[in-house]
C-alpha cells in the first residue's frame, strides 16, 4: 500500500459562504471546504458551485483563531532546496493569511497579533516536502510505518506547525477542533493529502564528491516546537522537561544517489526510491548519518534583563527542577539511547553557577556516581566527568562531561579544543552512526546494517557559539570514520585532505551556527570565520563585535515582540475574545514620566547638536545658549543615567506570556522608584497590568542565586 502524501499543487476558491481547497492533480480527490465566518471544515464531493480560484499555494500551513476573527495560513510561494533520495526538498518564501470574515473587524490588539505572525513567519526559515519526512532522522524513519500519511510520521518536537494545524487534524479524527465546534463525522482519511507538516531549522542539500566519489552531502537542524523562545526570555527547562533552544543536528551522506541531483521538477515518485533505479549498476544506495543535540541546561535559571551588558543571574534550588528533569532525560534516553552531556560553560564567574547546578543535577539523577577532574597547566579543571559506579538505573546511561571552552582555547589556540575530541573518542565509536541500504522495489523499506545508540548533548550558556564550534568539529570526525569505514578514506585520512569538499564542508556548518544562532539571539553566530576558515581572522573579529552590539540591542528593545510571535503561533497563548476594545494587551502602561524620560533624553540631544552646529552671526551673544546648551547637556546625562539604573522599565518585555521572573523585577524596580522622596511623587502608585499569574519558580521559599 503507497504511503498517503500531501497535495503538491491545490487551488483555491473563494466566496463568501466559503473558501475551497481542491487539487487539479487529484480531480477524484474530495474538496476541502472552509465555512465562513464560522470556520467549520467540510468536505465536498464534486465541483463546488458558486467560489471563483482566488489563486494556486503550495499548501495549507494550519488556521489560527485570533481575538476577532479566524485566519487560514497558506503557503503561496517555495523554493526548492534540493532533493534527498528524490524527494524534493521546499522552503517556505511566503504565506498569506486568509480571513474568515468577509469584512475585516479592526481592533488594535487583533493588527498588533496578525503584525506579529506575519513578521515571524517572513523570518522564519521554514522548511518542507510532499514525500520526505524531515521532521525525522533517517534511524527514526527506517523504523516507521511507510505507508502511514507524512503527518502521522512526523515527530511531534519537530512538527512546527502542529498547533495550527489542530483544526485540521481534530476534522481529520472526528473529534473537537479545540476552539469550541463539535466534529460527529467519524474518521475522514480524505483530509491526510490536506495536512502538511513543516519543520523549522537549518537544510542544507549538496551533491559534492570526496576523493573521486560522488555523494549527497545533507546537514538539517530541526528546532523543537516546545519551549521555543529567544535568548533572555526562555533558558532551561519547563516543568513538563521541555528544554529551551533544543535543537536535534543530523549529518548524513547518501552513496549511490543520483536521483538526488538537480532540482527541476516534483519529486516523490515511487521510481526515485528503487535502489537498483537510482544507484549504479551493482551498486546499492547507502545512507550514512549521525545525530547530536544542543538543549539549554536542564536546571530551572533565568537571566534578567536590566539593559547592563550582562543580565542577572537567578538559579532556582536544583533540587526543585529534578522532577522536570528526570522527564527531560527520560525522552533523551527513550529517544537516542546513551546521553553524553558535554557542558561548555565557564567555570569562573557568573557562569560557574550555572555549571555547578549542572553537575548536582547530574548527581542527583544518576544513583551512584564516581567523579574524575583532569587538571594541566591552563586550567585547574581541563576536564570533568560523572559517570555511574553501575548500570542498574535508567538515568545511569547519562555521562557527563565537563569542559572549559574558553580557558582551553584562549590565546587563540583553537586546536586545544581537539582535546575534548580526544575524551569523546571513545564513547562515539562505541555506540557508531546509523547505516542503511535502500531495498529493492518501491516500497521506500530499507534494510538498517547500523544504529547509532547514544548521542552527544552539547551546550553552553546559550547553546550556540561554543556548542557550534564543538559540534562542527565532532560531525568532522565522525564522517571520517563513516566514509573510512565504507572504504573512501583509508585508514587515518580526513575528509580535510580534500579541498574542494572542506571548504563545503566548514561553510555548511557556519551555515548551519548562523541559522540556529539567528533563531535564538537575533544575529549570526560568533567565532563563524573559524568554523568556516579554520582561523580566527580579524575580519571574523569584527563581525563578532558587530553581532555582539546587536545582540544586545535586540535581546533588550525588540525581542519582547519575537516571544510574543512564539508564543502565539506555536499556541501558548491563546487569545481572548472578551473586553474587546478596552482591554488592550499592548498598551504601554507604565506612569507617563517613566515613559518621558527616552522622549526628553532625545529631545536634549536634539537641541544639543542643533547649538553645536548652527551658525551664529558675529555679533550675536553666544553665553545664553552656551548656558542652554550646558543645561540640556546635564539634562540629558541625567536621563540616560536614570535609564541605565533603572533599566528594567525600559526593556521590551514579552506581553503575553511575560516571565514570572520579569514581572517581579519590573514591580520590585517601580517599587523602589515610588518610596524616592524625588521620583514618588512622579511615578506615584502605579500598577503595570497586575498579574495574578503563580511567580513560577521565583515563589517564596525558593533558593535563589543572584
Amino acid at each position: 500500500m503507497a504511503a498517503i502524501l500531501p497535495f503538491r499543487d491545490i487551488n483555491v476558491h473563494s466566496s463568501p459562504s466559503h473558501y475551497a481547497f481542491s487539487s487539479p492533480s487529484s480531480p477524484s480527490s474530495p474538496t476541502l471546504v472552509v465555512d465562513r465566518p464560522s470556520g467549520d471544515l467540510r468536505l465536498h464531493d464534486g465541483k463546488l458551485l458558486g467560489s471563483k480560484r482566488v489563486s494556486s499555494i503550495a499548501g495549507i500551513l494550519g488556521c489560527i483563531r485570533l481575538r476577532l476573527d479566524k485566519y487560514i495560513i497558506v503557503i503561496t510561494k517555495a523554493q526548492p532546496m534540493g532533493r534527498i533520495k528524490g524527494h524534493m526538498i521546499y522552503k517556505v518564501i511566503s504565506t498569506e493569511f486568509l480571513p474568515l470574515r468577509e469584512r475585516p473587524l479592526h481592533d488594535p490588539d487583533e493588527d498588533n497579533y496578525l503584525s506579529l505572525l506575519k513578521n515571524l513567519l517572513k523570518t522564519s526559515p521554514l522548511y518542507f516536502s510532499y514525500a520526505f519526512d524531515i521532521t525525522n532522522s533517517f534511524q527514526r524513519q527506517a523504523q516507521a510505518d511507510p505507508t502511514a500519511p507524512l503527518w502521522k510520521r512526523a515527530d511531534d518536537r519537530f512538527f512546527w506547525n502542529r498547533f495550527i494545524q489542530t483544526d485540521l487534524i481534530d476534522f481529520r479524527a472526528g473529534i473537537s477542533s479545540g476552539y469550541g465546534h463539535k466534529h460527529s463525522l467519524g474518521q475522514q482519511p480524505d483530509m491526510d493529502p490536506y495536512i502538511l507538516p513543516v519543520m523549522y531549522g537549518m537544510m542544507e542539500v549538496k551533491n559534492t564528491s570526496i576523493k573521486g566519489t560522488s555523494l549527497t552531502f545533507i546537514l538539517i537542524t530541526r528546532r523543537s516546537r516546545h519551549r521555543a523562545g529567544t535568548r533572555y526570555f526562555s533558558r532551561g527547562l519547563d516543568d513538563n522537561g521541555n528544554v529551551s533552544n533544543f535543537n536535534e543536528t543530523e549529518q548524513a551522506v547518501i552513496l549511490n544517489d543520483h536521483a538526488s541531483g538537480g532540482l527541476g521538477g516534483f519529486a516523490g515518485n515511487g521510481t526515485y526510491q528503487n535502489g537498483t533505479i537510482t544507484g549504479q549498476a551493482g551498486k546499492e544506495v547507502q545512507v550514512l548519518a549521525y545525530v547530536q543535540s544542543r538543549g539549554s541546561v536542564p536546571v530551572y535559571w533565568a537571566e534578567v534583563n536590566t539593559l547592563h551588558y550582562t543580565p542577572k543571574l537567578e538559579i532556582r534550588g536544583v533540587e526543585s527542577a529534578a522532577r522536570a528533569a528526570r522527564l527531560h532525560f527520560s525522552e533523551q534516553l527513550q529517544l537516542y539511547g546513551d546521553n553524553w552531556l558535554v557542558n561548555l560553560v565557564n567555570q569562573k564567574g557568573r557562569e560557574k553557577r550555572v555549571k555547578e547546578a549542572y553537575e548536582q543535577m547530574v548527581n542527583i539523577l544518576v544513583s551512584s556516581t564516581s567523579e574524575k577532574i583532569e587538571s594541566d597547566s591552563v586550567t585547574s579543571e581541563r576536564f570533568h566527568t560523572i559517570d555511574p559506579d553501575d548500570g542498574e538505573q535508567v538515568f545511569d546511561r547519562l555521562h557527563y562531561v565537563y569542559f572549559d571552552f574558553h580557558n582551553e582555547t584562549k590565546g587563540l589556540q583553537w586546536h586545544r579544543a581537539k582535546l575534548l575530541m580526544q575524551q569523546l573518542e571513545g564513547p562515539v565509536l562505541k555506540h557508531g552512526y546509523f547505516r542503511s541500504v535502500d531495498m529493492p522495489g518501491d516500497s521506500g523499506q530499507v534494510e538498517v546494517r547500523r544504529q547509532q545508540s547514544a548521542v552527544v548533548r552539547t551546550n553552553c550558556m546559550d547553546c550556540l557559539d561554543r556548542t557550534n564550534v564543538v559540534q562542527s568539529m565532532l560531525g568532522r570526525y565522525m564522517l571520517s570514520r563513516m566514509l573510512t569505514d565504507v572504504g573512501i578514506l583509508k585508514e587515518g585520512e580526513s575528509t580535510e585532505d580534500d579541498t574542494a569538499f572542506e571548504f563545503l564542508f566548514r561553510n555548511m556548518w557556519a551555515d548551519n551556527a548562523d541559522v540556529v544562532s539567528k533563531s535564538y539571539s537575533g544575529t549570526g553566530a560568533l567565532k563563524t570565520d573559524f568554523t568556516r576558515t579554520g582561523k580566527r581572522t580579524m575580519a571574523g573579529m569584527m563581525q563578532d563585535l558587530n553581532n555582539s552590539i546587536t545582540r544586545y540591542v535586540r535581546n533588550n528593545f525588540a525581542d519582547g515582540p519575537r516571544q510574543d510571535a512564539f508564543d502565539l503561533f506555536l499556541g501558548s497563548y491563546l487569545p481572548s475574545d472578551s473586553g474587546i476594545g478596552s482591554s488592550l494587551l499592548f498598551v504601554d502602561r507604565r506612569p507617563l514620566f517613566i515613559q518621558s524620560v527616552p522622549y526628553i533624553l532625545a529631545a536634549s540631544i536634539f537641541f544639543v547638536l542643533v547649538g553645536s552646529f548652527t551658525r551664529r552671526a558675529p555679533d550675536a551673544t553666544v553665553w545664553p545658549l552656551r548656558v542652554l546648551m550646558i543645561l540640556f547637556f546635564g539634562v540629558a546625562i541625567a536621563c540616560l543615567n536614570f535609564i541605565w539604573t533603572h533599566g528594567t522599565l525600559y526593556v521590551n518585555w514579552p506581553k503575553l506570556n511575560t516571565p514570572p521572573w520579569a514581572t517581579e523585577s519590573f514591580h520590585d524596580a517601580l517599587a523602589h522608584l515610588q518610596k524616592s522622596p524625588v521620583t514618588g511623587p512622579l511615578v506615584g502608585r502605579h500598577e503595570r497590568g497586575k498579574s495574578d499569574a503563580r511567580l513560577g519558580y521565583m515563589e517564596e521559599g525558593k533558593k535563589r542565586i543572584e
